[in-house]
């Protein structure tokens, strides 16, 4: 297995270039082409009375055409690959959607950890985006400026989410120099615990990985802190973990120990649904 195509999630308006530069170091590993892509909606019609009171103009349109073309220049200037080893996407549309359905043209998608704006029109929501597109996201926090990928944990949960994750993150794993596969159990499951992360190192090594594994119990402290502090004493980069969520009303929502890696992790995270 190999990654041949790297996505990158660009907001239209950002300056910081953190997410470029991670898609630029993993697809120099893997000698992969990158798609940059970015959407921005046109604002929804002003209605009263069932009367449209004010809808999107020329100039609006104008002016996104202007801002995702001036971005594509930014872009290719930022990701400092070859021509033909980069390309842009972009569309007037709903963001989420454009990048859902532009997803399928990648093997690994790469986008910031959290975005700021909350306006419908450009933001893409983490959490809907792992969950709806079918690959794996690697998010880069905003300390974050590369990823050599050499020093992997693996958050291990006998889940399917877990399963996948490891799956697609093997082309990473097998060219790491260590991978740490850690469980945190409660105290009566160390056992059978210990077998789960040993059959994952057996699988992993088969395919060249260098693996150690390691059993935690739940504590007070909660699972996501404990893993995160374990990937900091170990100078772990990249942390491989299932993304677990669900849909409801709506409203994409994800599980605790997800929501906590995402929002307190200071490395790169690597989550697959």
């Amino acid at each position: 297995m190999t990654i041949a195509t790297l996505m990158v999630y660009v907001d239209a308006e950002q300056q910081t270039e953190q997410q470029v530069h991670v898609a630029r170091e993993l697809a120099t590993k893997f000698g992969a082409s990158v798609i940059g892509v970015s959407a921005l909606m046109l604002s929804p019609p002003l209605i009263a009375d069932s009367v449209v009171v004010e809808a999107a103009t020329e100039e609006e349109l104008k002016s996104i055409k202007e801002t995702l073309t001036t971005k594509a220049d930014w872009f290719r200037r930022i990701v400092g690959l070859p021509k033909e080893k980069v390309e842009w996407r972009w569309a007037i549309e709903s963001p989420i959607t454009f990048l859902t359905n532009q997803a399928r043209a990648a093997d690994l998608v790469v986008m910031k950890s959290g975005y700021e704006s909350a306006e419908p029109t450009h933001f893409v929501d983490p959490a809907e985006a792992v969950l709806r597109m079918g690959r794996p996201v690697v998010f880069v926090p905003d300390n974050v400026t590369g990823l050599k990928a050499d020093r992997i944990v693996v958050g291990w949960k006998d889940t399917r989410e877990a399963r996948v994750a490891v799956l697609q993150a093997v082309p990473l794993l097998a060219k790491a120099s260590e991978v740490s596969i850690v469980e945190i159990c409660i105290s009566n499951e160390q056992d059978v615990a210990r077998q789960r992360v040993n059959d994952v190192a057996k699988y992993l090594s088969a395919i060249g990985a260098k693996c150690r594994t390691d059993v935690r119990v739940h504590t007070a402290e909660a699972d996501a802190s404990h893993l995160l502090r374990l990937a900091g004493d170990l100078n772990a980069d990249l942390i491989v973990s299932g993304a677990y969520g669900h849909s409801r009303l709506g409203e994409w929502l994800f599980g605790g120990m997800t929501r906590g890696l995402l929002k307190d992790a200071s490395c790169c995270l690597m989550m697959s649904h």
